[in-house]
């Protein structure tokens, strides 16, 4: 999604077939405003799959992480675009002595965390997660919240797209975003946020972005090519499944009372 929302922003601010510029065809705002178009599409046809059409969510997801890219080039006649102009440039370079993602990212955070512990759709998103059907049998409309979940979902996917984009001046839809969903699972993941739904940590997920960005930048000092990286990311990935799947759990806590048995008899 964020590189299909590049291209369609790039194609825009660029003009069709044009491969390299250092001025916009249209004015920035709408290529601004193309890109979140784009991911609201996007995170709507995925909600639309998962809460009208029942596909399991990983499946829905992974049609259109297949095909978006092609999508992308497609929309770009399969070139990458050079968008070599300031006013784009910014959203990726510095406002002052701070990085402007840093600012974009942060304005995100505070955005979706008052949305998630200050409003009643955050606790209704929640409780949908936790369990679905009770939610829709105390009166929630669970298809509605889980659509509106994967729509926001796609809202941040073009704020992503075009802070990536703008930090090459560029849409590439073969290589922006590649490999991010390993980093954006194990975030999430290490941040305490269960895989299977309903709990979340945003903090968490924050600290555990950071401590992935931490261990890539680590196997590329080792030697490790971005190629191999991801084989070290998900051994990772199978760990915390492991560890959070019911029989190991299961199979833990009854060592613990095993071992408070023996500690009684002692």
């Amino acid at each position: 999604v964020m590189s299909l929302c590049a291209s369609f922003m790039c194609m825009m601010l660029a003009g069709y077939g044009v491969s390299s510029t250092t001025t916009l065809a249209v004015p920035l705002v709408i290529g601004l405003l193309a890109a979140v178009v784009m991911g609201l599409v996007c995170g709507a046809f995925n909600g639309t799959l998962v809460a009208h059409l029942s596909i399991q969510p990983m499946v829905a997801t992974l049609i259109l992480y297949s095909a978006a890219r092609a999508i992308g080039l497609l929309i770009c006649n399969d070139l990458i675009v050079y968008v070599r102009n300031p006013s784009f440039a910014f959203f990726g370079s510095f406002a002052g002595p701070i990085p402007t993602p840093i600012i974009i990212t942060a304005i995100c955070i505070v955005i979706i965390s008052l949305i998630l512990k200050k409003t009643a759709l955050g606790m209704y998103i929640q409780s949908v997660g936790i369990n679905s059907k009770a939610s829709r049998i105390a009166g929630l409309n669970s298809r509605l919240l889980i659509f509106l979940a994967y729509t926001l979902c796609g809202l941040f996917a073009a704020i992503a797209g075009i802070v990536a984009s703008s930090r090459i001046t560029s849409a590439d839809s073969n290589n922006i975003g590649l490999y991010l969903e390993m980093d954006a699972i194990l975030s999430v993941a290490l941040g305490g946020n269960s895989l299977g739904g309903g709990k979340f940590n945003l903090a968490g997920s924050i600290i555990g972005a950071y401590t992935i960005q931490a261990i890539t930048t680590t196997l590329y000092a080792l030697g490790i090519s971005s190629i191999q990286a991801p084989v070290f990311k998900a051994i990772i990935v199978i760990l915390i499944v492991v560890i959070e799947a019911p029989p190991f759990k299961s199979f833990v806590g009854r060592i613990s009372a095993a071992n408070a048995a023996k500690g009684v008899k002692a």
